[in-house]
């Protein structure tokens, strides 16, 4: 073996056990826009505009002055993703081969990381006079989940990965006049994340005793540690609260027509909690050498969560059939990097660049009332990825553009109650990856063939 070509600063070889930690969500990115069983139905095209119930506290607070007296929506999104990894010849780092990348050398299964998750919603909204509207929401605006075997092929680059995010947005909104409203609010947002993949100790092992003199040549091969077959494990956990604010106006260009503009804010989170790392008892057997490294630490990352501007049109036809469309863009550029600080004054930060870009979803949508009673969505919309590069891309995120559609319906059953339901399939592009573990040099290559099916539910109560 040539210890001298696997040799790497040390930040790099910490820095692969939590490198790469995008997310994974059900819009782009790592957003969650399924904060109405109502809009998903439409899949969400003209939600800054249709203001049809106290969901529109999310997308544009302003909606709330078409809202006559109190009302309260409570509504949940069961989300059933599949992410099915095929395997094209991930190998291990080329330093333990001869300096040669030898396909098919990384072994491990094949594996779905996909998991349902079941994301809630609760909007309230009242009339406090002819003009003046107020209401509060509880969402989650961003959030994954996803999980491996740890024998699979990617188990340096991910196992687990889960965020979850509770958004408390309380909001007035002002009437203008008969034709412009303008609304607003504030979020206080809580932010728990938690990341962990397997660490190849082996690797990391010949890695170490090559730069660090203390590890007497041969420490390593007389521990037993052998690359891809000494796996420890690491996992960081954090979390934090943080503030921003949105705006809307809701404009009537005509008596059936309607404009709806909407801005929510970037909210800054930096997330405070732990570093936790199980370590074979060989590579434990090297540490006691006086090596302060992979010990349980604190950590803390900041995570700039994007802001997003949206225009939307509702125009009704008649007091039967409405169109319904949207353009939606979010500043995923703001993640152009994932810093990991540890308290550990010896462990190097994680810096782990990203490389998002900016964004845009599109949306079109129709509505049918037969009666008072009954109405019938469909949509379509078209998410595009903010990780356009295949070296980019991690299995805790293996996003592409996205193709929606989208049905639903809605019932009343008495003046005061009624219920939607909605349901949408994704069809997501065939997502390329190619991504190195900094912590070893080791690149997993292949292919994932990934879709999504949500189903929504809704129950609004008029007070």
């Amino acid at each position: 073996m040539n210890k001298s070509a696997i040799r790497k600063p040390l930040g790099l070889l910490i820095g692969g056990l939590v490198a790469a930690s995008s997310f994974n969500a059900h819009s782009a990115g790592f957003a969650i826009i399924e904060n109405s069983a109502s809009g998903m139905g439409n899949a969400f095209a003209g939600a800054a505009a249709v203001a049809e119930d106290a969901s529109t506290i999310f997308f544009n607070p302003a909606g709330m002055t078409e809202l006559e007296g109190s009302q309260m929506v409570m509504a949940g999104h069961v989300i059933v993703p599949s992410a099915d990894f095929s395997n094209h010849g991930s190998y291990i780092n080329p330093a333990l081969t001869g300096g040669t990348p030898v396909a098919g050398t990384l072994s491990g299964s094949n594996d779905d990381g996909g998991e349902t998750a079941l994301v809630p919603n609760f909007y309230f909204s009242t009339q406090l006079s002819d003009q003046l509207f107020a209401g509060i929401g509880i969402n989650a605006p961003f959030g994954l989940s996803t999980k491996y075997d740890k024998d699979w092929v990617g188990r340096y680059h991910a196992i687990r990965s889960e965020i979850s995010t509770i958004n408390i947005n309380p909001s007035i909104a002002y009437k203008l006049n008969d034709r412009i409203s303008l609304g607003g609010g504030i979020s206080a947002q809580y932010i728990r994340a938690t990341l962990s993949n397997n660490v190849d100790f082996g690797t990391v092992c010949y890695g170490l005793e090559a730069q660090i003199p203390q590890i007497p040549t041969g420490s390593c091969a007389a521990a037993g540690m052998m690359p891809t077959a000494s796996d420890g494990y690491a996992k960081v956990k954090g979390s934090d609260w943080g503030f921003g604010f949105n705006l809307g106006a809701l404009i009537h260009v005509t008596d059936n027509t309607r404009i709806g503009l909407a801005y929510r804010s970037h909210v800054k989170q930096n997330l405070e909690g732990d570093a936790d790392f199980r370590v074979p008892t060989g590579f434990q057997a090297i540490l006691d050498m006086g090596i302060p490294l992979f010990s349980d630490t604190g950590a803390t990352a900041d995570v700039d969560l994007p802001e997003s501007a949206s225009i939307s049109l509702y125009h009704a036809f008649n007091d039967q059939w409405a169109i319904l469309a949207d353009a939606t863009w979010t500043r995923w550029s703001r993640f152009d990097e994932l810093v990991i600080d540890y308290d550990n004054p010896a462990q190097p930060d994680t810096v782990q660049p990203e490389n998002w870009d900016n964004n845009m979803r599109y949306s079109l949508g129709a509505t049918y009332r037969p009666n008072n009673k009954w109405v019938f969505r469909a949509g379509w919309a078209y998410d595009e990825t903010p990780i356009s590069k295949t070296s980019d891309r991690t299995p805790r995120i293996p996003g592409n553009d996205r193709t929606w559609v989208a049905i639903g319906l809605g019932y009343q059953l008495s003046d005061k109650l009624g219920f939607d339901m909605g349901y949408s399939h994704l069809f997501i592009d065939d997502t390329d990856l190619n991504a190195l573990d900094h912590s070893t040099g080791h690149q997993l290559i292949g292919v994932y063939d990934s879709d999504v099916d949500i189903f929504s539910a809704q129950l609004n109560y008029k007070f």
